[in-house]
């Protein structure tokens, strides 16, 4: 069986340690856990994984994120991989920094990547990892918080917090979405 991660992000090294590339570096922490190396591929950076008799597609769209549904639809066609099994990582404002949570489906919230996912795939019912950035900017400054780096307060706990994302992944893959919900949300 087959799923399809997908880290959200922006490609470029300006973008690489900003808040917004949270789903970037938690695929690359999954591939390096994994010893498996992401290739440039179309429409993204491409990893395979095996976790016991799963086999995990791991994807970091190139195509930035306000157009990261033409990476997730291409390569869940092209791997042919039902809906129930993608799984996106993305940077969550209304989230404490390092905070999880997963849900089954939902708005984008103003969340332009996965705007533009739900518009490819003419849906928002797919599983979503949300994982806590913080909002501490002020009023009109959103697009330069993203776009900014953690601060090293908050990296470090960003740093304890990404294993935790690559086991809900594992999770959800293994065990199904309840589990992965109730073991790792809030978390």
């Amino acid at each position: 069986m087959k799923y399809l991660v997908v880290g959200l992000g922006n490609i470029g090294d300006e973008y690489a340690a900003t808040r917004h590339n949270i789903g970037f570096r938690v695929l690359d922490a999954f591939a390096k856990a994994s010893n498996a190396v992401f290739s440039t591929q179309r429409y993204g950076d491409v990893a395979q994984v095996r976790v016991k008799n799963k086999i995990l597609v791991l994807l970091k769209p190139s195509t930035y994120m306000n157009l990261s549904g033409n990476a997730v639809a291409y390569w869940m066609q092209k791997e042919n991989i039902p809906i129930e099994n993608v799984f996106v990582i993305v940077d969550d404002l209304s989230l404490p920094v390092g905070a999880i949570r997963i849900r089954p489906k939902g708005s984008d919230a103003g969340h332009n990547g996965l705007k533009n996912i739900a518009l490819m795939l003419k849906t928002e019912n797919y599983t979503r990892l949300k994982f806590g950035i913080g909002n501490d900017f002020p009023r009109g400054m959103q697009v330069e918080y993203v776009l900014g780096t953690f601060s090293d307060e908050d990296n470090k706990i960003i740093e304890q917090k990404i294993p935790t994302a690559v086991e809900a992944i594992k999770a959800f893959c293994l065990s199904g979405l309840a589990f992965a919900m109730n073991h790792f949300s809030n978390k």
